[in-house]
């Protein structure tokens, strides 16, 4: 996804503060207000950007883990696995 222009990010920076009260509003006393709240959350990642995201293995803990299997003359060779940030 291309960046937002640096005006559009500028513009949208200015509304912080009134969506972080929104927000906190809205935890506090809000009952179905979803509408407001999509349009804090468009505010503050236009203005701020997605947080980032985290990659892990199985049930969300530890490395991903990859297995790469070839097939060398009609016999499947032995599964390899490959663990990110591993030297092998």
């Amino acid at each position: 996804m291309p960046k937002a222009p640096t005006d559009i990010r500028s513009l949208a920076r200015q509304w912080t503060h009134i969506a972080v009260q929104q927000l906190g509003g809205i935890a506090q006393h809000g009952v179905s207000e979803s509408a407001r709240v999509a349009a804090c959350i468009a505010l503050l990642e236009r203005g701020w950007g997605r947080p980032p995201q985290t990659h892990t293995g199985e049930d969300g803990e530890g490395d991903i883990k990859v297995t790469i299997r070839h097939i060398i003359q009609g016999a499947i060779a032995p599964p390899m696995q490959l663990v990110e940030g591993s030297d092998d």
